[in-house]
This record gives C-alpha cells, structure tokens and sequence, in this order.
C-alpha cells in the first residue's frame, strides 16, 4: 500500500505531430505490434495512433522493440478479438516532437469520466436494476499564471485556433507518466480579481482515454 501526493508534476505539450504514417497491419497482442515500411522510429518515441479500431483510435503510445519494417505499441492491448477484429485495424501513426512545457500551472482540475448506467426494472421488481453504460466525457483544466513570454503560450494558443487534438503528457513525481491526446483551447485574457495573480485557464477535451506508463 502507498500513497502519493501531485507535487512536482509538469505538464508539455508536443509543438509539433509529424505528418501521417501507414502502417499496413497491427497484430492482437501486448503489446501489439505495427507493420510500417521505413517508419523511422525509435524506441522511446511517442506516437499517436489513427486506427480503424474505434477503441485505438487516437490512442497515445510509446515505441518500443523497433525494427525494420515494425515496431511495438508499449502498453496497448489488443488481444480482444472481439474489440480489435483480426485484420480490420490498420491505419497511420504520427510522431510527437517538440515537447515544451506548460509552466507556472496553479490548480488542475479533472472533469467527467464517470460511469453511466441504464436503470430499468420488470413489473415484478420491487427494485430497479442498473447496468454500466458508457462513461462521461472527460476533460482537464489547467489555470496557469499569466505570462505571454512563455514558450508553451504560442504552441497552445495555436491549438485552440485550428482546433486540432494535441498530445500531452504529465510527468508524475516518481517517475510515472500519463500521455493525453485532447483538444486543447485557453481563455483569451487573463483573470483580474484584485489580490489574486493573474491566470488564464487552459482545457484538455480528450479525445481518447490516456495512456500511463509507471516507471
């Protein structure tokens, strides 16, 4: 048993998500395994992946066992046939580089992600019954000091004008890390409460549930 408190985590941001890779094939394994000619990776990259299976679908992954031709998806699971139909997931991976971060964050929020259920009960029943539905969409605030001299300002603000997921990544005191793939937007001006630094607040919409990696 262990418990751990938030602080020192850091947040970034990829400034940069390479053009689209094909790969041609992704095997029902953990990890699971891509087949992509002349896909220049390395292990320890951070992709993204677009797949004809909905639930990879913009899936945040590290490469790992990189070879010519494939490489693995550390941490992806797609043995269920029944969720990643055999043959069917093929689809392009894009790099993130550029990793800058996004400084002088006050109190981050997490929002939505909860399990929604359908009640339904029989004319017999004294009781209603649930059965687990989906779940919420989810969504982080990130309020930070306002500082326009930042190096992160100009990657976000961008990304809240062509309204294009980005991934993210939080580092993690110990060594773990979580990676986001979300849209991204912030306020256009700062808070102006008198006593109170000034902040601007920014907001991850994901668009695929995360991917940690403990250390």
């Amino acid at each position: 048993m262990s418990v751990k408190i938030p602080n020192g985590t850091t947040f970034e941001i990829a400034a940069i998500l390479s053009v689209p890779k094909a790969f041609t094939a992704i095997s029902n394994a953990k990890p699971a395994v891509l087949t992509a000619a002349a896909h220049g990776l390395s292990d320890g990259d951070v992709i993204v992946i677009d797949s004809a299976w909905a639930k990879l679908n913009g899936r945040p992954a590290r490469v790992i066992d990189s070879d010519t031709g494939e490489f693995s998806a550390e941490g992806v699971d797609t043995t269920s046939v029944k969720s990643y139909p055999v043959g069917s997931g093929a689809g392009t991976i894009r790099e993130a580089t550029g990793w800058t971060q996004i400084a002088q964050i006050t109190e981050p929020t997490a929002n939505g992600g909860e399990q929604q259920f359908l009640t339904y009960g029989f004319l017999e029943d004294d009781d209603d019954r649930q059965l687990p539905t989906n779940k919420s969409a989810s969504s982080m605030t990130l309020p930070v000091a306002d500082d326009p001299a930042q190096a992160y300002v100009s990657i976000v603000e961008a990304a809240d004008e062509d309204k294009e997921p980005r991934l993210i990544r939080a580092n993690l005191p110990g060594g773990a890390t979580i990676y986001y793939y979300a849209y991204v937007s912030i306020t256009a001006t700062p808070t102006l409460s008198r006593n109170n630094i000034m902040t601007r607040t920014i907001t991850l919409s994901f668009a695929s549930r995360p991917t940690r990696y403990n250390a």
